[in-house]
């Protein structure tokens, strides 16, 4: 008998330990080489762990156990090579016709009855519950067209459990992702002097512009036109201008960067995660909508790496995807500031010594007092507001082509 370990592997540098969150497989079952059989959480990152072998595999940490990196969490054997059906003979001419052996069933993904943000807004807004709508999206996760399509159906309320009045509760233990979270935010709280400052931005010229060209736009470059890389690059910009606000103290020392290395906080069925776009600076719109895309996707999916999550300068994070009219975000370290986006609601304005309706977001900056004064955090959301209602003014660092002509 030749039995191969399968250990633990290594989700990055100064991590000693993970947690297995779900086995695709059993014990006993048959497994080929390459095949993904578990998934492990970090408090950073969850990988996929494969086979190393093809035989019979033998499972010996339970999912929710804690186990060290390098750890033996399971065996395969490979003298066992399954019970794989051989071929069938070609059948008599006079022979009824084979029927085509049943495909077995795909392993369930975790993305699985999670909805997508939009979805989730849309779900909350109508009480619509993942139990009542089935998930076209990867890994069977629900997207907003789902929802929509669900509720034009019409509800089954049979299959709603009925209230009984039992008064019980249900225990779980923490991922060590959300442990991981729990602790950044209460050190934040304790080791920053946290401030938030707001404004607002009219935002019917972004949403003229990208009415205007979004199919244009997702023509040209394959990609849709969103908000998100307008705010990106809006932000590139104004962290030009303001460069405390993209730094951040070691030490006794401010660290300044010439880079934007901007963080884009993302739902996920894990819990939340911030994958870093590079270099965002240097980047065209088209440029961040795939970038966000992409890692968003690696992220909901599972597939997110510790590297695609280290060493961001800004963070932006969107509650107005489920509905958030205001918050205060807490900074992620060891950076300095995070911008919160807000959902867009049509609110009277005095414009022009009239009273008009426009779509109006509020914008909120958190940043450490230690190293961003009120001047220059205040200075940034109004260079962020200037841009986003006069989007031109990102073709010229901020300014607009009249200022440029005229040296300003």
């Amino acid at each position: 008998m030749s039995v191969i370990e399968i250990k633990v592997p290594s989700p990055g540098e100064s991590i000693s330990e993970v947690q297995i969150a779900n086995w695709v497989v059993k014990s006993g079952d048959f497994v080929q080489n390459g095949q993904v059989i578990a998934e492990i959480d970090s408090d950073k990152a969850t990988l996929e762990m494969t086979a190393e072998a093809s035989g019979e595999i033998t499972i010996l940490a339970a999912a929710g156990d804690t186990v060290a990196v390098g750890a033996t969490a399971a065996t395969i054997d490979t003298s066992k090579q399954g019970n794989a059906p051989a071929p069938a003979a070609a059948p008599k001419a006079e022979a009824a016709p084979v029927a085509a052996p049943t495909p077995a069933p795909a392993a369930a993904s975790y993305a699985a009855g999670h909805a997508a943000p939009a979805a989730a807004k849309m779900m909350a807004e109508n009480n619509v519950t993942a139990t009542q709508v089935s998930g076209t999206g990867p890994g069977g996760r629900i997207l907003k067209s789902d929802v929509a399509s669900a509720m034009a159906a019409g509800f089954d309320t049979s299959a709603v459990p009925a209230r009984t009045g039992e008064r019980t509760e249900r225990r779980e233990k923490m991922t060590m992702l959300r442990k991981k979270v729990a602790e950044r935010l209460v050190s934040v709280k304790n080791n920053t002097a946290m401030l938030t400052t707001f404004n607002e931005v009219n935002m019917k010229p972004a949403m003229d512009l990208r009415a205007k060209y979004k199919e244009l736009f997702k023509e040209k470059h394959g990609v849709g036109l969103g908000f998100m890389s307008l705010f990106t690059k809006a932000v590139c910009e104004a962290l030009q201008q303001f460069p405390a606000v993209n730094a951040r103290i070691d030490g006794t020392d401010i660290v300044y960067n010439s880079f934007c290395d901007v963080g884009i906080a993302v739902s996920t069925p894990k819990g939340l995660m911030v994958p870093i776009v590079r270099n965002a600076e240097m980047l065209s719109l088209a440029d961040i909508e795939k970038s966000i895309g992409g890692l968003a996707k690696k992220a909901r999916d599972g597939k997110i790496t510790v590297d695609d999550m280290t060493g961001g300068t800004f963070t932006i994070t969107n509650g107005g995807v489920f509905g958030s009219m205001l918050s205060t975000p807490i900074i992620n370290p060891p950076q300095s500031a995070i911008l919160g986006m807000h959902n867009i609601v049509e609110r009277p304005i005095a414009e022009n010594g009239q009273v008009v309706i426009r779509p109006i977001m509020y914008i909120a900056l958190s940043y450490d007092h230690r190293i961003i004064d009120g001047k220059e955090s205040v200075g940034f959301l109004v260079k962020l507001k200037e841009m986003l209602e006069n989007p031109e003014r990102m073709l010229f660092g901020g300014k607009t082509a009249e200022e440029v002509l005229l040296g300003l």
